[in-house]
């Protein structure tokens, strides 16, 4: 392979183009581990296999390995032959409780637990980035972080990681699976979800019903909750016109308890504005009136917010209109100490993350590594 790369660089191949190749001869290799991470997953603060599954492979590929930053952490360590910039690229390593039926020879052996969100694919495409750019190690100035991080599921693992103290990194850039067509790579400055705040509301009675309809905004005929449909040409998140914008809405499920005399009523709310978050406590005590005890955020976690000027620099990318409620990703610790741009990478557009029936079309892993390898070597010239 070494020789045939010469040739090809001989030959003037751009360098993009080698890595192509690159990605291809490795890529059974890469679909055998995301098989092997997905017959053995791992719960959140439980990822003890995984992490020894992980520093073998990046021991394998020459890397420096630091363990146990936090958790069951794994950081490969890349030094180009040159100094220059510091950058990381991160993958989650937690699985999800439950089970799903699959009709693979690679399904779950570990009862009541499954990679329903797919970091396995996420872990097989840090693991490919590293190979690849570990052929070009000659030719990098800097250094390469792929930090793979524990207890994502429960928020808990990169703010824990950063914590216990991580290596002076100037960019980090992350990837998260998604129900897009395979070969979609979604990218937007600023915000990639919506805003989202857990709320309890203590009442006297129950206008539960008038406060849902009061904290609603929507665009005419929309409903930015229903996720299934971000694919959608029309109303998805590759749409400048896409439903996932510009909207503020409750749980439709919303739960109410009585606690002695006071009707509790706890919800998550989604929305896209930040500027707008402050209000909500007001909006809900002009509609409760005499009725309201009390109001609160009970969770409040932070989301992903991308770096502008790196998401500018970045090639080869689609934009992403929209805003997805719903879910978040503790990604945005790292961001928050680092700037940092997260990728939404086209999965399989036929079940959503989290869903009974998830499945990821493997080809996503060649695209995640041929588009993220280039990128992370353009980041380091």
């Amino acid at each position: 392979m070494k020789t045939l790369l010469l040739l090809l660089a001989l030959a003037g191949w751009r360098q993009h183009d080698v890595i192509s190749i690159e990605t291809d001869s490795i890529y059974n290799k890469l679909v055998g581990i995301r098989r092997a991470l997905h017959a053995w997953p791992e719960l959140a603060g439980n990822e003890k296999h995984t992490q020894a599954f992980i520093r073998q492979h990046l021991e394998d590929l020459g890397l420096e390995v630091e363990s146990g930053t936090y958790g069951h952490s794994v950081i490969g360590i890349l030094k180009g032959a040159r100094p220059g910039r510091n950058i990381a690229w991160r993958a989650e390593m937690d699985a999800l409780p439950g089970d799903s039926p699959e009709a693979v020879d690679f399904a779950s052996t570990v009862k009541g637990v499954w990679h329903g969100c797919g970091h396995d694919v996420h872990m097989a495409v840090a693991l490919g980035i590293a190979e690849v750019l570990a052929r070009h190690k000659a030719s990098l100035a800097g250094t390469v972080y792929f930090i793979f991080q524990p207890e994502e599921e429960t928020f808990k693992g990169a703010k824990g990681m950063i914590g216990h103290g991580l290596p002076d990194i100037d960019e980090i850039y992350a990837l998260h699976v998604t129900a897009l067509p395979v070969g979609t790579i979604l990218v937007k400055p600023g915000e990639m979800f919506a805003y989202q705040r857990r709320v309890s509301i203590k009442l006297k009675a129950d206008v539960s019903r008038n406060i849902y309809n009061a904290l609603l905004r929507v665009h005419p005929g929309s409903k930015p909750w229903e996720i299934q449909h971000i694919n959608d040409p029309v109303t998805g998140l590759m749409n400048p016109q896409t439903i996932y914008k510009d909207y503020l809405f409750m749980d439709r499920g919303f739960n109410t308890y009585t606690v002695k005399d006071t009707l509790i009523m706890e919800a998550y709310l989604y929305e896209t504005n930040k500027s707008n978050l402050p209000g909500i406590a007001s909006q809900i005590k002009a509609v409760a009136g005499d009725n309201l005890y009390s109001v609160s955020f009970i969770q409040e976690n932070p989301t992903v917010v991308n770096d502008d000027s790196l998401v500018r620099g970045v090639k080869g990318v689609q934009c992403d209109y929209g805003q997805v409620p719903y879910f978040n990703d503790d990604f945005a610790y790292f961001q928050q100490q680092i700037r940092g741009v997260y990728f939404f990478l086209g999965g399989s557009d036929k079940a959503l993350n989290h869903a009974p029936g998830f499945k990821v079309d493997e080809e996503c892993i060649r695209v995640g590594v041929r588009r993220f390898a280039s990128m992370m070597i353009d980041r380091l010239k």
